[in-house]
Protein backbone atom coordinates (compact mmCIF):
# COMPACT_ATOMS: atom_id res chain seq x y z
CA UNK A 1 0.00 0.00 0.00
CA UNK A 2 1.15 3.53 -0.73
CA UNK A 3 -0.15 6.69 0.94
CA UNK A 4 -0.22 10.02 -0.88
CA UNK A 5 -1.91 13.39 -0.45
CA UNK A 6 -3.83 15.22 -3.11
CA UNK A 7 -5.18 18.77 -3.10
CA UNK A 8 -8.91 19.13 -3.02
CA UNK A 9 -9.12 22.95 -2.87
CA UNK A 10 -6.64 25.68 -3.13
CA UNK A 11 -5.71 25.38 0.56
CA UNK A 12 -6.71 21.87 1.64
CA UNK A 13 -5.13 18.46 1.05
CA UNK A 14 -6.53 14.95 1.53
CA UNK A 15 -4.61 11.76 2.22
CA UNK A 16 -5.47 8.87 -0.15
CA UNK A 17 -4.33 5.27 0.16
CA UNK A 18 -3.36 3.69 -3.23
CA UNK A 19 -3.34 -0.09 -3.48
CA UNK A 20 -0.55 -1.38 -5.75
CA UNK A 21 -0.59 -4.98 -6.92
CA UNK A 22 2.50 -6.52 -8.52
CA UNK A 23 1.63 -8.35 -11.74
CA UNK A 24 2.59 -12.03 -11.95
CA UNK A 25 2.97 -11.97 -15.73
CA UNK A 26 5.74 -10.45 -17.85
CA UNK A 27 5.02 -6.83 -18.65
CA UNK A 28 5.16 -6.25 -22.41
CA UNK A 29 7.38 -3.59 -23.91
CA UNK A 30 5.14 -0.82 -25.24
CA UNK A 31 7.87 1.47 -26.57
CA UNK A 32 9.56 4.52 -25.06
CA UNK A 33 12.40 6.94 -25.56
CA UNK A 34 15.93 7.64 -24.37
CA UNK A 35 17.49 10.86 -23.18
CA UNK A 36 20.42 11.46 -25.45
CA UNK A 37 22.19 13.71 -22.89
CA UNK A 38 21.78 11.71 -19.68
CA UNK A 39 21.30 8.28 -21.29
CA UNK A 40 18.23 7.50 -19.14
CA UNK A 41 15.61 5.28 -20.76
CA UNK A 42 11.92 5.99 -20.27
CA UNK A 43 9.35 3.27 -21.04
CA UNK A 44 5.71 3.80 -21.80
CA UNK A 45 3.55 2.66 -18.95
CA UNK A 46 0.54 0.42 -19.23
CA UNK A 47 -2.03 -0.82 -16.81
CA UNK A 48 -4.22 -3.87 -16.95
CA UNK A 49 -6.60 -5.24 -14.38
CA UNK A 50 -6.07 -8.83 -13.48
CA UNK A 51 -8.58 -10.96 -15.42
CA UNK A 52 -10.99 -12.93 -13.38
CA UNK A 53 -10.23 -16.61 -13.52
CA UNK A 54 -13.00 -19.06 -14.17
CA UNK A 55 -13.38 -21.86 -11.66
CA UNK A 56 -11.75 -25.10 -12.83
CA UNK A 57 -14.46 -27.73 -13.47
CA UNK A 58 -11.98 -30.52 -14.29
CA UNK A 59 -13.02 -30.61 -17.97
CA UNK A 60 -10.88 -29.21 -20.75
CA UNK A 61 -12.94 -26.74 -22.75
CA UNK A 62 -12.20 -24.64 -25.82
CA UNK A 63 -13.69 -21.38 -26.89
CA UNK A 64 -13.83 -19.68 -30.25
CA UNK A 65 -15.00 -16.24 -31.12
CA UNK A 66 -17.59 -16.23 -33.92
CA UNK A 67 -19.59 -13.55 -35.61
CA UNK A 68 -22.64 -14.23 -37.75
CA UNK A 69 -23.96 -11.73 -40.26
CA UNK A 70 -27.71 -11.56 -40.42
CA UNK A 71 -29.10 -10.84 -43.86
CA UNK A 72 -32.58 -9.81 -44.71
CA UNK A 73 -34.09 -9.53 -48.19
CA UNK A 74 -36.97 -7.20 -48.88
CA UNK A 75 -38.51 -6.21 -52.20
CA UNK A 76 -38.88 -2.53 -52.91
CA UNK A 77 -41.03 -1.04 -55.68
CA UNK A 78 -40.31 2.59 -56.51
CA UNK A 79 -43.05 4.84 -57.62
CA UNK A 80 -43.21 6.02 -61.24
CA UNK A 81 -45.69 8.82 -61.80
CA UNK A 82 -47.07 9.16 -65.33
CA UNK A 83 -49.81 11.20 -66.83
CA UNK A 84 -51.77 11.46 -70.05
CA UNK A 85 -53.25 14.48 -71.73
CA UNK A 86 -56.14 14.55 -74.16
CA UNK A 87 -57.35 17.34 -76.42
CA UNK A 88 -59.94 19.58 -74.77
CA UNK A 89 -61.36 23.02 -75.00
CA UNK A 90 -58.49 25.38 -74.90
CA UNK A 91 -55.81 22.71 -75.44
CA UNK A 92 -54.69 21.07 -78.62
CA UNK A 93 -52.50 17.96 -78.57
CA UNK A 94 -50.95 16.87 -81.87
CA UNK A 95 -51.57 13.25 -83.00
CA UNK A 96 -48.74 13.04 -85.51
CA UNK A 97 -46.76 10.58 -83.41
CA UNK A 98 -49.74 8.46 -82.44
CA UNK A 99 -49.88 4.87 -83.66
CA UNK A 100 -52.94 2.93 -84.56
CA UNK A 101 -52.79 -0.50 -82.95
CA UNK A 102 -55.16 -3.18 -84.10
CA UNK A 103 -55.45 -6.64 -82.56
CA UNK A 104 -53.70 -9.45 -84.48
CA UNK A 105 -54.50 -13.12 -84.91
CA UNK A 106 -54.72 -14.98 -81.66
CA UNK A 107 -52.29 -17.90 -81.26
CA UNK A 108 -53.26 -20.87 -79.18
CA UNK A 109 -50.70 -22.81 -77.14
CA UNK A 110 -50.77 -25.68 -79.64
CA UNK A 111 -50.09 -23.35 -82.55
CA UNK A 112 -47.26 -21.65 -80.64
CA UNK A 113 -45.53 -24.94 -79.82
CA UNK A 114 -46.01 -26.10 -83.40
CA UNK A 115 -44.27 -22.96 -84.63
CA UNK A 116 -41.42 -23.51 -82.17
CA UNK A 117 -41.11 -27.14 -83.31
CA UNK A 118 -40.82 -26.09 -86.94
CA UNK A 119 -38.09 -23.61 -85.99
CA UNK A 120 -36.25 -26.30 -84.04
CA UNK A 121 -36.48 -28.66 -87.02
CA UNK A 122 -34.94 -25.98 -89.24
CA UNK A 123 -32.10 -25.54 -86.74
CA UNK A 124 -31.55 -29.30 -86.55
CA UNK A 125 -31.50 -29.52 -90.33
CA UNK A 126 -28.75 -26.94 -90.64
CA UNK A 127 -26.81 -28.44 -87.74
CA UNK A 128 -27.01 -31.93 -89.24
CA UNK A 129 -25.87 -30.56 -92.56
CA UNK A 130 -22.88 -28.91 -90.87
CA UNK A 131 -22.13 -32.12 -88.93
CA UNK A 132 -22.44 -34.28 -92.07
CA UNK A 133 -20.01 -31.99 -93.91
CA UNK A 134 -17.49 -32.37 -91.07
CA UNK A 135 -17.92 -36.18 -90.98
CA UNK A 136 -17.46 -36.43 -94.75
CA UNK A 137 -14.35 -34.24 -94.61
CA UNK A 138 -12.98 -36.37 -91.76
CA UNK A 139 -13.64 -39.58 -93.69
CA UNK A 140 -12.11 -38.07 -96.83
CA UNK A 141 -8.98 -37.12 -94.84
CA UNK A 142 -8.77 -40.60 -93.31
CA UNK A 143 -9.16 -42.15 -96.75
CA UNK A 144 -6.40 -39.93 -98.11
CA UNK A 145 -4.08 -40.88 -95.25
CA UNK A 146 -4.97 -44.56 -95.63
CA UNK A 147 -4.28 -44.51 -99.38
CA UNK A 148 -1.02 -42.66 -98.78
CA UNK A 149 -0.03 -45.22 -96.13
CA UNK A 150 -0.94 -48.12 -98.41
CA UNK A 151 1.06 -46.59 -101.25
CA UNK A 152 3.99 -46.05 -98.91
CA UNK A 153 3.74 -49.62 -97.60
CA UNK A 154 3.51 -50.95 -101.14
CA UNK A 155 6.58 -48.94 -102.10
CA UNK A 156 8.41 -50.13 -98.99
CA UNK A 157 7.56 -53.77 -99.68
CA UNK A 158 8.64 -53.35 -103.29
CA UNK A 159 11.95 -51.83 -102.20
CA UNK A 160 12.46 -54.56 -99.61
CA UNK A 161 11.76 -57.22 -102.21
CA UNK A 162 14.17 -55.62 -104.68
CA UNK A 163 16.78 -55.26 -101.94
CA UNK A 164 16.26 -58.89 -100.92
CA UNK A 165 16.64 -60.06 -104.52
CA UNK A 166 19.71 -57.88 -105.00
CA UNK A 167 21.23 -59.14 -101.74
CA UNK A 168 20.46 -62.76 -102.67
CA UNK A 169 21.99 -62.23 -106.10
CA UNK A 170 25.04 -60.68 -104.47
CA UNK A 171 25.32 -63.60 -102.08
CA UNK A 172 25.21 -66.03 -104.99
CA UNK A 173 27.82 -64.12 -106.98
CA UNK A 174 30.16 -63.48 -104.02
CA UNK A 175 29.41 -66.11 -101.36
CA UNK A 176 31.05 -65.62 -97.98
CA UNK A 177 29.20 -67.76 -95.43
CA UNK A 178 27.78 -71.29 -95.24
CA UNK A 179 24.30 -70.01 -96.00
CA UNK A 180 25.59 -68.23 -99.12
CA UNK A 181 27.12 -71.46 -100.45
CA UNK A 182 23.86 -73.30 -99.71
CA UNK A 183 22.10 -70.82 -101.99
CA UNK A 184 24.78 -71.31 -104.65
CA UNK A 185 24.43 -75.10 -104.57
CA UNK A 186 20.63 -74.77 -104.65
CA UNK A 187 20.85 -72.54 -107.73
CA UNK A 188 23.24 -75.07 -109.30
CA UNK A 189 20.78 -77.90 -108.67
CA UNK A 190 17.87 -75.94 -110.15
CA UNK A 191 19.95 -75.16 -113.24
CA UNK A 192 20.95 -78.83 -113.60
CA UNK A 193 17.33 -79.99 -113.32
CA UNK A 194 16.16 -77.46 -115.91
CA UNK A 195 18.90 -78.41 -118.33
CA UNK A 196 18.25 -82.13 -117.84
CA UNK A 197 14.54 -81.64 -118.45
CA UNK A 198 15.26 -79.61 -121.60
CA UNK A 199 17.67 -82.23 -122.94
CA UNK A 200 15.23 -85.09 -122.26
CA UNK A 201 12.42 -83.15 -123.92
CA UNK A 202 14.24 -82.05 -127.08
CA UNK A 203 16.93 -84.70 -127.77
CA UNK A 204 16.98 -88.47 -128.13
CA UNK A 205 19.49 -91.24 -128.71
CA UNK A 206 23.17 -90.42 -129.04
CA UNK A 207 22.60 -86.65 -129.06
CA UNK A 208 20.87 -86.91 -125.69
CA UNK A 209 23.79 -88.87 -124.19
CA UNK A 210 26.32 -86.40 -125.56
CA UNK A 211 24.35 -83.45 -124.21
CA UNK A 212 24.10 -85.14 -120.78
CA UNK A 213 27.87 -85.74 -120.77
CA UNK A 214 28.49 -82.12 -121.68
CA UNK A 215 26.09 -81.05 -118.91
CA UNK A 216 27.99 -83.25 -116.46
CA UNK A 217 31.30 -81.63 -117.42
CA UNK A 218 29.82 -78.14 -117.01
CA UNK A 219 28.46 -79.14 -113.61
CA UNK A 220 31.89 -80.41 -112.57
CA UNK A 221 33.52 -77.14 -113.69
CA UNK A 222 30.94 -75.13 -111.74
CA UNK A 223 31.49 -77.28 -108.64
CA UNK A 224 35.24 -76.73 -108.93
CA UNK A 225 34.67 -72.98 -109.29
CA UNK A 226 32.44 -73.01 -106.22
CA UNK A 227 35.16 -74.91 -104.35
CA UNK A 228 37.75 -72.25 -105.23
CA UNK A 229 35.39 -69.52 -104.06
CA UNK A 230 34.81 -71.42 -100.84
CA UNK A 231 38.55 -71.68 -100.26
CA UNK A 232 38.98 -67.93 -100.83
CA UNK A 233 36.05 -67.18 -98.51
CA UNK A 234 37.58 -69.41 -95.81
CA UNK A 235 40.86 -67.52 -96.08
CA UNK A 236 39.02 -64.19 -95.72
CA UNK A 237 36.84 -65.38 -92.86
CA UNK A 238 39.58 -67.06 -90.85
CA UNK A 239 40.97 -63.84 -89.26
CA UNK A 240 37.43 -62.73 -88.37
CA UNK A 241 36.66 -66.13 -86.85
CA UNK A 242 39.85 -65.98 -84.76
CA UNK A 243 38.96 -62.50 -83.47
CA UNK A 244 35.41 -63.63 -82.63
CA UNK A 245 36.80 -66.64 -80.78
CA UNK A 246 39.23 -64.53 -78.73
CA UNK A 247 36.58 -61.89 -78.04
CA UNK A 248 34.23 -64.59 -76.77
CA UNK A 249 36.94 -65.82 -74.41
CA UNK A 250 37.49 -62.29 -73.10
CA UNK A 251 33.82 -61.60 -72.33
CA UNK A 252 33.04 -61.01 -68.62
CA UNK A 253 30.74 -63.28 -66.64
CA UNK A 254 27.10 -62.21 -66.98
CA UNK A 255 23.98 -63.16 -65.09
CA UNK A 256 20.48 -61.79 -64.80
CA UNK A 257 19.29 -60.55 -61.40
CA UNK A 258 15.78 -60.88 -60.00
CA UNK A 259 14.95 -57.30 -61.07
CA UNK A 260 15.91 -57.99 -64.70
CA UNK A 261 19.24 -56.11 -64.64
CA UNK A 262 22.33 -57.71 -66.18
CA UNK A 263 25.33 -57.96 -63.87
CA UNK A 264 28.85 -58.31 -65.28
CA UNK A 265 31.94 -59.48 -63.43
CA UNK A 266 35.55 -59.75 -64.58
CA UNK A 267 37.75 -62.48 -63.16
CA UNK A 268 41.50 -62.93 -63.36
CA UNK A 269 41.03 -65.38 -66.22
CA UNK A 270 38.84 -63.02 -68.28
CA UNK A 271 41.22 -60.12 -67.70
CA UNK A 272 44.13 -62.30 -68.81
CA UNK A 273 42.18 -63.40 -71.90
CA UNK A 274 41.30 -59.77 -72.72
CA UNK A 275 44.94 -58.72 -72.40
CA UNK A 276 46.06 -61.48 -74.78
CA UNK A 277 43.21 -60.63 -77.17
CA UNK A 278 44.24 -56.97 -77.38
CA UNK A 279 47.86 -58.00 -77.85
CA UNK A 280 46.98 -60.41 -80.68
CA UNK A 281 44.92 -57.73 -82.40
CA UNK A 282 47.87 -55.33 -82.20
CA UNK A 283 50.33 -57.93 -83.50
CA UNK A 284 48.12 -58.89 -86.45
CA UNK A 285 47.68 -55.28 -87.65
CA UNK A 286 49.87 -53.91 -90.44
CA UNK A 287 49.13 -50.19 -90.06
CA UNK A 288 51.81 -49.39 -87.47
CA UNK A 289 54.99 -47.43 -88.01
CA UNK A 290 58.35 -49.04 -87.33
CA UNK A 291 58.60 -47.53 -83.86
CA UNK A 292 55.10 -48.63 -82.89
CA UNK A 293 55.70 -52.10 -84.34
CA UNK A 294 58.90 -52.41 -82.31
CA UNK A 295 57.06 -51.45 -79.10
CA UNK A 296 54.34 -54.04 -79.80
CA UNK A 297 56.94 -56.75 -80.39
CA UNK A 298 58.82 -55.90 -77.20
CA UNK A 299 55.58 -56.03 -75.20
CA UNK A 300 54.80 -59.41 -76.75
CA UNK A 301 58.31 -60.61 -75.94
CA UNK A 302 57.94 -59.70 -72.25
CA UNK A 303 54.54 -61.40 -72.11
CA UNK A 304 55.58 -64.74 -73.58
CA UNK A 305 58.91 -64.80 -71.76
CA UNK A 306 57.07 -65.19 -68.45
CA UNK A 307 56.68 -68.89 -69.36
CA UNK A 308 59.64 -71.04 -70.30
CA UNK A 309 58.85 -73.67 -72.94
CA UNK A 310 59.70 -74.56 -76.52
CA UNK A 311 56.79 -72.54 -77.93
CA UNK A 312 57.79 -69.34 -76.13
CA UNK A 313 61.42 -69.78 -77.18
CA UNK A 314 60.37 -69.96 -80.83
CA UNK A 315 58.22 -66.83 -80.46
CA UNK A 316 61.05 -64.92 -78.79
CA UNK A 317 63.47 -66.02 -81.49
CA UNK A 318 61.12 -64.86 -84.26
CA UNK A 319 60.52 -61.52 -82.51
CA UNK A 320 64.29 -60.92 -82.21
CA UNK A 321 64.71 -61.80 -85.86
CA UNK A 322 62.01 -59.33 -86.99
CA UNK A 323 63.44 -56.53 -84.79
CA UNK A 324 66.88 -57.20 -86.27
CA UNK A 325 65.55 -57.14 -89.84
CA UNK A 326 63.61 -53.92 -89.17
CA UNK A 327 66.78 -52.28 -87.84
CA UNK A 328 68.45 -53.24 -91.11
CA UNK A 329 65.61 -51.51 -93.04
CA UNK A 330 64.30 -54.60 -94.77
CA UNK A 331 61.17 -53.96 -96.89
CA UNK A 332 57.75 -54.59 -95.39
CA UNK A 333 56.76 -57.04 -98.10
CA UNK A 334 59.70 -59.29 -97.17
CA UNK A 335 58.55 -59.45 -93.54
CA UNK A 336 55.02 -60.70 -94.22
CA UNK A 337 55.89 -64.39 -93.88
CA UNK A 338 57.77 -63.81 -90.63
CA UNK A 339 54.89 -61.82 -89.16
CA UNK A 340 52.39 -64.53 -90.10
CA UNK A 341 54.55 -67.11 -88.30
CA UNK A 342 54.60 -64.88 -85.20
CA UNK A 343 50.81 -64.50 -85.29
CA UNK A 344 50.32 -68.26 -85.76
CA UNK A 345 52.61 -69.19 -82.86
CA UNK A 346 51.12 -66.50 -80.62
CA UNK A 347 47.60 -67.80 -81.41
CA UNK A 348 48.81 -71.27 -80.43
CA UNK A 349 50.15 -69.70 -77.23
CA UNK A 350 46.73 -68.12 -76.52
CA UNK A 351 44.88 -71.40 -77.15
CA UNK A 352 46.99 -73.20 -74.56
CA UNK A 353 45.02 -73.45 -71.28
CA UNK A 354 48.23 -73.32 -69.28
CA UNK A 355 48.87 -69.75 -70.48
CA UNK A 356 45.23 -68.69 -70.93
CA UNK A 357 42.93 -70.62 -68.51
CA UNK A 358 39.73 -69.03 -69.88
CA UNK A 359 40.20 -70.66 -73.29
CA UNK A 360 39.75 -74.15 -71.81
CA UNK A 361 35.94 -73.89 -71.83
CA UNK A 362 35.92 -72.83 -75.52
CA UNK A 363 38.10 -75.59 -76.96
CA UNK A 364 36.41 -78.46 -78.79
CA UNK A 365 38.97 -80.91 -77.40
CA UNK A 366 39.07 -80.49 -73.59
CA UNK A 367 42.49 -80.54 -71.92
CA UNK A 368 41.34 -83.26 -69.54
CA UNK A 369 41.22 -86.59 -71.48
CA UNK A 370 38.70 -88.06 -69.04
CA UNK A 371 36.05 -85.61 -70.24
CA UNK A 372 36.21 -87.12 -73.71
CA UNK A 373 34.48 -90.28 -72.50
CA UNK A 374 31.43 -88.47 -71.10
CA UNK A 375 29.81 -86.81 -74.11
CA UNK A 376 31.36 -88.28 -77.25
CA UNK A 377 29.55 -90.07 -80.10
CA UNK A 378 30.65 -91.96 -83.19
CA UNK A 379 29.83 -90.62 -86.66
CA UNK A 380 28.97 -93.49 -89.00
CA UNK A 381 29.86 -91.46 -92.09
CA UNK A 382 33.31 -90.00 -91.39
CA UNK A 383 34.03 -92.63 -88.66
CA UNK A 384 35.24 -90.04 -86.16
CA UNK A 385 34.48 -89.64 -82.48
CA UNK A 386 33.04 -86.17 -81.95
CA UNK A 387 31.29 -84.30 -79.09
CA UNK A 388 27.50 -84.16 -79.07
CA UNK A 389 27.52 -80.51 -80.17
CA UNK A 390 28.82 -81.63 -83.59
CA UNK A 391 25.66 -83.65 -84.34
CA UNK A 392 22.29 -82.30 -85.50
CA UNK A 393 19.63 -83.75 -83.21
CA UNK A 394 16.09 -82.98 -84.42
CA UNK A 395 13.21 -83.68 -82.08
CA UNK A 396 12.05 -86.63 -84.20
CA UNK A 397 15.42 -88.44 -84.21
CA UNK A 398 15.91 -91.59 -82.17
CA UNK A 399 19.63 -92.23 -82.76
CA UNK A 400 22.77 -90.17 -83.36
CA UNK A 401 23.38 -90.09 -87.13
CA UNK A 402 25.80 -88.07 -89.18
CA UNK A 403 27.74 -85.09 -87.89
CA UNK A 404 27.23 -81.53 -89.14
CA UNK A 405 30.11 -81.72 -91.61
CA UNK A 406 28.92 -85.00 -93.16
CA UNK A 407 25.35 -83.68 -93.44
CA UNK A 408 26.66 -80.58 -95.19
CA UNK A 409 28.76 -82.59 -97.63
CA UNK A 410 25.86 -84.93 -98.36
CA UNK A 411 23.58 -81.97 -99.02
CA UNK A 412 26.11 -80.34 -101.35
CA UNK A 413 26.59 -83.59 -103.25
CA UNK A 414 22.99 -84.79 -103.62
CA UNK A 415 20.10 -82.83 -102.09
CA UNK A 416 21.47 -79.28 -102.45
CA UNK A 417 18.71 -77.76 -100.35
CA UNK A 418 18.91 -74.28 -98.75
CA UNK A 419 17.82 -74.23 -95.10
CA UNK A 420 18.40 -70.50 -94.55
CA UNK A 421 14.68 -69.66 -94.71
CA UNK A 422 13.80 -72.20 -92.04
CA UNK A 423 16.67 -71.05 -89.82
CA UNK A 424 15.42 -67.46 -90.05
CA UNK A 425 11.86 -68.53 -89.14
CA UNK A 426 13.20 -70.51 -86.16
CA UNK A 427 15.31 -67.54 -84.98
CA UNK A 428 12.30 -65.19 -85.15
CA UNK A 429 10.19 -67.76 -83.28
CA UNK A 430 12.74 -68.12 -80.47
CA UNK A 431 13.13 -64.35 -80.13
CA UNK A 432 9.36 -63.84 -79.85
CA UNK A 433 9.06 -66.66 -77.30
CA UNK A 434 11.90 -65.20 -75.22
CA UNK A 435 10.06 -61.86 -75.09
CA UNK A 436 7.03 -63.50 -73.41
CA UNK A 437 9.19 -64.48 -70.39
CA UNK A 438 6.83 -67.32 -69.42
CA UNK A 439 9.42 -70.12 -69.32
CA UNK A 440 8.60 -71.44 -72.81
CA UNK A 441 10.71 -74.49 -73.73
CA UNK A 442 9.26 -76.23 -76.79
CA UNK A 443 10.46 -73.54 -79.22
CA UNK A 444 14.04 -74.09 -78.02
CA UNK A 445 13.71 -77.86 -78.27
CA UNK A 446 12.66 -78.17 -81.92
CA UNK A 447 15.28 -77.83 -84.67
CA UNK A 448 15.01 -76.36 -88.13
CA UNK A 449 14.45 -79.87 -89.58
CA UNK A 450 11.27 -80.19 -87.46
CA UNK A 451 10.19 -76.72 -88.52
CA UNK A 452 10.82 -77.62 -92.16
CA UNK A 453 8.58 -80.70 -91.83
CA UNK A 454 5.79 -78.62 -90.27
CA UNK A 455 5.96 -75.86 -92.88
CA UNK A 456 6.15 -78.17 -95.89
CA UNK A 457 3.86 -81.08 -94.88
CA UNK A 458 1.34 -79.47 -92.50
CA UNK A 459 1.06 -75.82 -93.51
CA UNK A 460 1.86 -76.24 -97.21
CA UNK A 461 4.57 -73.51 -97.29
CA UNK A 462 1.97 -70.74 -97.31
CA UNK A 463 0.20 -68.36 -94.95
CA UNK A 464 -3.00 -69.65 -93.37
CA UNK A 465 -4.79 -66.37 -94.14
CA UNK A 466 -3.46 -64.91 -97.39
CA UNK A 467 -1.80 -68.04 -98.89
CA UNK A 468 1.46 -66.06 -99.28
CA UNK A 469 4.25 -68.50 -100.22
CA UNK A 470 7.29 -66.23 -99.70
CA UNK A 471 9.08 -67.96 -96.82
CA UNK A 472 11.21 -64.87 -96.15
CA UNK A 473 8.02 -63.01 -95.17
CA UNK A 474 6.43 -65.82 -93.12
CA UNK A 475 6.67 -66.27 -89.35
CA UNK A 476 5.29 -68.74 -86.84
CA UNK A 477 3.45 -67.32 -83.83
CA UNK A 478 1.19 -68.60 -81.11
CA UNK A 479 -2.38 -69.46 -82.05
CA UNK A 480 -3.52 -68.83 -78.46
CA UNK A 481 -1.12 -66.28 -76.99
CA UNK A 482 -2.08 -67.23 -73.41
CA UNK A 483 -0.34 -70.63 -73.83
CA UNK A 484 3.28 -71.31 -74.76
CA UNK A 485 4.19 -72.04 -78.36
CA UNK A 486 4.11 -75.64 -79.50
CA UNK A 487 3.51 -77.44 -82.83
CA UNK A 488 -0.16 -77.83 -81.76
CA UNK A 489 -0.49 -74.16 -80.72
CA UNK A 490 0.89 -72.27 -83.72
CA UNK A 491 -0.13 -70.64 -86.97
CA UNK A 492 1.91 -69.69 -90.04
CA UNK A 493 1.28 -66.07 -91.12
CA UNK A 494 3.03 -63.16 -92.77
CA UNK A 495 4.68 -60.59 -90.52
CA UNK A 496 1.85 -58.05 -90.86
CA UNK A 497 -0.79 -60.73 -90.30
CA UNK A 498 1.09 -62.00 -87.25
CA UNK A 499 1.14 -58.51 -85.68
CA UNK A 500 -2.61 -58.19 -86.21
CA UNK A 501 -3.26 -61.75 -84.94
CA UNK A 502 -1.39 -61.18 -81.66
CA UNK A 503 -3.57 -58.12 -80.94
CA UNK A 504 -6.79 -60.18 -80.96
CA UNK A 505 -8.48 -60.92 -77.64
CA UNK A 506 -11.15 -63.41 -78.69
CA UNK A 507 -10.29 -65.79 -81.53
CA UNK A 508 -13.85 -67.16 -81.73
CA UNK A 509 -15.21 -63.72 -82.60
CA UNK A 510 -12.34 -62.69 -84.87
CA UNK A 511 -12.32 -65.78 -87.13
CA UNK A 512 -15.08 -67.79 -88.72
CA UNK A 513 -15.85 -71.34 -87.61
CA UNK A 514 -14.56 -73.08 -90.82
CA UNK A 515 -11.20 -71.31 -90.52
CA UNK A 516 -10.86 -72.27 -86.83
CA UNK A 517 -11.78 -75.87 -87.67
CA UNK A 518 -9.08 -75.96 -90.38
CA UNK A 519 -6.44 -74.65 -87.95
CA UNK A 520 -7.48 -77.20 -85.30
CA UNK A 521 -7.12 -79.95 -87.90
CA UNK A 522 -3.52 -78.88 -88.60
CA UNK A 523 -2.84 -78.87 -84.86
CA UNK A 524 -4.08 -82.46 -84.65
CA UNK A 525 -1.74 -83.42 -87.51
CA UNK A 526 1.20 -81.86 -85.63
CA UNK A 527 0.20 -83.73 -82.45
CA UNK A 528 0.09 -87.06 -84.27
CA UNK A 529 3.59 -86.44 -85.62
CA UNK A 530 5.26 -85.20 -82.44
CA UNK A 531 3.45 -87.53 -80.04
CA UNK A 532 5.87 -90.28 -81.12
CA UNK A 533 8.73 -88.34 -79.52
CA UNK A 534 9.16 -89.13 -75.78
CA UNK A 535 10.55 -85.66 -75.01
CA UNK A 536 7.37 -84.05 -76.38
CA UNK A 537 4.96 -86.13 -74.28
CA UNK A 538 5.43 -84.02 -71.14
CA UNK A 539 4.77 -80.79 -73.05
CA UNK A 540 1.72 -82.36 -74.69
CA UNK A 541 0.23 -83.32 -71.33
CA UNK A 542 1.03 -79.87 -69.90
CA UNK A 543 -0.65 -78.19 -72.88
CA UNK A 544 -3.78 -80.31 -72.37
CA UNK A 545 -3.78 -79.33 -68.70
CA UNK A 546 -3.56 -75.62 -69.61
CA UNK A 547 -6.50 -75.96 -72.01
CA UNK A 548 -8.62 -77.67 -69.35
Amino acid sequence: YLGTSISTDSDSFQDVVVKIQRPTYHKPFLGGFKNRITGVEFHNAGSQTVPKKRPDKGIQVFCRETQTIFEKNKLQQTKNTTSTQMTKIGLYVSNKTDKLISPGKYLTAEEYHKCRLEAVIVLQKYFRRWHAINVVQDLREKKRLRLAWEAQEELRKKKEKEEKLRREQERRLNPKTKEDFELVYQALELWRQEETERINRTLTGGERKAALCELLEEEAELIASIGRKKQNADEENQPKAILRFLDKCAQPKRWKAYDGKITEMDTQQTLRARELFEMYRSVSKDCFTKGERRDVLLTLRRTVKEHECKLTWEIVELIDREVDLMSRKVKECNLEGLRKRICTLFLQFIKTPKFNPEVARMLKVPPDPLKLYKNVHFCNSCENYLPSTEFPVPASSRTIGKCHLCCKLDNEARGREAFLKYRLILEDLRKSEADYEDDAKVAFLVQYQDLQYMIENIWGCQSALSACSDLYDLVMVRWDKQREWSPWNTILLTKDEADAHLKLCDLQKAYEAPFIHRIKHKHIQAKNYFVQIPAMMTFLHRSDYQVN
